[in-house]
């Protein structure tokens, strides 16, 4: 009784705790304040990010566009102008009374609602005539001047949100792309991927520049009013890289290698006229730019040419080539043809081409790596074959051996070697010549590589000696396959059609004992066993075990 009253205290105090855990309390049906939330930042007396011009902003030679109100004036609702593909200097954008100032190199300065230009929002008062007025630095060459956007500020900000997207976007696949190709060199360690990554990385640097991510958001590269020069500089800097690469790729370097040191001068003269750029006045700096640009054209031709060149003749690695340098022409028809989608699109068309080119290149890398990796599997497997009967060796033997000795340690399942000898070998090199005796090795092995399940059962451990491993196999049941083994060689032998020809070998067996084997203790009495065979009349299996059983007696 006393028992039985503890189990129903114990049953008692079970539903009791049950009831309090899953019936509500009137306390917790009450609605409770939610009081887990993160205040970040504070209050603050910033003043709105739109700056005032000063005289110093605009000084230079400046272009003025006047956007004149609509027939009747304006209808009153707000007009926001975004001003983007702005490659140097201030944009002073002014309605009435309101002036604002803005550059690419600083996103501090520009309001916050546009994120790849200069933008304002302004609501002019119904039927006003006021116009917009903007102003800029003159471009340093013909259609690089910025574009110029009117409208609702909601559609206008959005198609300048997908612009900053697509910038950020490039920058980031140049990045992953780097750092996969940094582990690419980790795991080949072939130079060529760390090349990769230094492109990849004057790429990041001249995109961040040319689309003012280097500005968002804050300044993290020192560009500030300087931003055409440093534009000019970094875009020779990658013009160093980009025009060897497309000629790498369209397998230029490949045929023409002669050509390597007209290439390497190319990219360090651009390399000098990069650092050169610093000491240049407005005017050379807009030299400068035209001589890049018709570089690049004549770099893009020479490697289009070598593509269709090399593709013509079966080069199907050209087509990786031809891909890359797409873009690139398409950009530059479009500039001959004038036409308006590259002026609206241009930083963008150059991040995506460039971004293409880094792909393709990636790839190349990757197939490259693919090589280096057959490559090393090819000579791992030279160095583990043997090259007259195309079984794996004593190298790989010996450390199949030690694996399976390892997994039948672990697992508890018996493990059987057989050493087998081939009988009178010398004297079937001496009487019938070397020829039959590889004859001979060829057969044997033949006749073991078909009386075993996989390839890593059976080796050559040297001259006429084979080596059978059988996991798995008892005592008894390895002792049968070594005997059929034995009478297939036989038959091996005399399907070469050699007249006095006899192939018999001897077969020591030996099966692991892990209170007292090690690997080379397993081979030694394996060893012992096939040379009691010999001993005993040749063309036999003998069992280790066994023979030292009758040593002992």
């Amino acid at each position: 009784m006393g028992s039985t009253g503890v189990q129903w205290q114990g049953w008692v105090v079970i539903v009791a705790l049950l009831c309090a855990v899953l019936l509500p309390s009137e306390a917790a049906a009450t609605p409770q304040p939610v009081r887990d939330y993160l205040l970040l930042g504070g209050a603050t007396d910033e003043p709105t990010p739109h700056r005032s011009c000063t005289p110093q902003m605009l000084h230079g030679p400046r272009q003025t566009l006047e956007i004149p109100a609509p027939a009747g004036g304006w209808s009153g609702q707000p007009q926001a102008l975004d001003v983007f593909n702005v490659f140097a200097g201030e944009v002073m954008i002014r309605h009435a009374a309101r002036e604002i100032c803005g550059n690419m190199g600083d996103a501090r300065t520009r309001d916050s609602r546009f994120r790849a230009g200069i933008g304002i929002v302004i609501v002019p008062p119904a039927g006003s005539a006021e116009p917009i007025v903007v102003s800029w630095a003159t471009p340093l060459k013909e259609r690089w001047g910025p574009t110029l956007r009117l409208g609702a500020p909601s559609p206008v900000q959005q198609r300048d949100t997908a612009r900053l997207l697509v910038r950020a976007a490039c920058l980031a696949v140049a990045l992953a792309l780097a750092l996969s190709a940094l582990m690419g060199f980790f795991s080949a360690r072939d130079r060529l991927f760390l090349v990769y990554v230094g492109v990849c990385a004057v790429f990041m640097v001249w995109q961040s520049v040319l689309s003012g991510l280097s500005g968002y958001p804050e300044p993290w590269f020192p560009v500030d009013v300087d931003s055409a020069w440093w534009l000019v500089g970094l875009t020779a800097c990658a013009q160093a890289v980009l025009l060897p690469v497309l000629w790498r790729l369209n397998v230029g370097d490949r045929h023409w290698p002669r050509w390597r040191r007209t290439w390497a001068m190319l990219s360090c003269g651009l390399v000098l006229a990069a650092l050169l750029v610093p000491w240049m006045d407005w005017t050379m700096l807009g030299w400068m730019a035209d001589i890049l640009q018709a570089a690049h054209i004549t770099g893009c031709a020479a490697a289009l040419l070598a593509g269709v060149w090399a593709w013509s003749r079966g080069e199907r690695w050209a087509a990786i080539g031809l891909i890359a340098v797409a873009p690139f022409l398409l950009m530059i028809v479009a500039d001959l043809a004038r036409a308006q989608w590259l002026l609206a699109h241009r930083v963008e068309s150059l991040q995506l081409s460039t971004t293409w080119l880094l792909m393709m290149a990636a790839y190349a890398l990757n197939q490259r790596l693919g090589k280096l990796r057959e490559q090393r599997d090819e000579m791992r497997q030279l160095a583990d074959t043997d090259s007259l009967t195309g079984l794996p060796n004593r190298r790989a033997g010996l450390r199949q051996l030690g694996a399976q000795i390892a997994r039948a340690t672990d697992e508890g399942t018996p493990l059987v070697i057989g050493f087998l000898d081939i009988d009178l070998f010398k004297e079937i090199n001496d009487h019938h010549g070397h020829e039959t005796g590889d004859a001979v090795l060829v057969a044997v092995a033949a006749a073991l590589r078909g009386s075993v399940r996989s390839r890593e059962e059976v080796f050559r451990m040297g001259g006429e000696e084979f080596l059978l491993l059988l996991p798995g196999a008892s005592r008894a049941v390895a002792a049968g396959r070594l005997e059929q083994i034995r009478r297939k060689i036989s038959e091996a032998g005399t399907a070469l059609q050699v007249p006095g020809l006899q192939v018999t070998v001897s077969i020591g067996l030996a099966q692991w004992r892990p209170d007292q084997d090690d690997l080379a203790g397993l081979l030694r009495r394996a060893d012992h066993a096939m040379y009691g065979a010999k001993r005993a009349g040749r063309d036999r299996v003998m069992d280790g075990d066994q023979l030292d059983a009758g040593s002992a007696a």
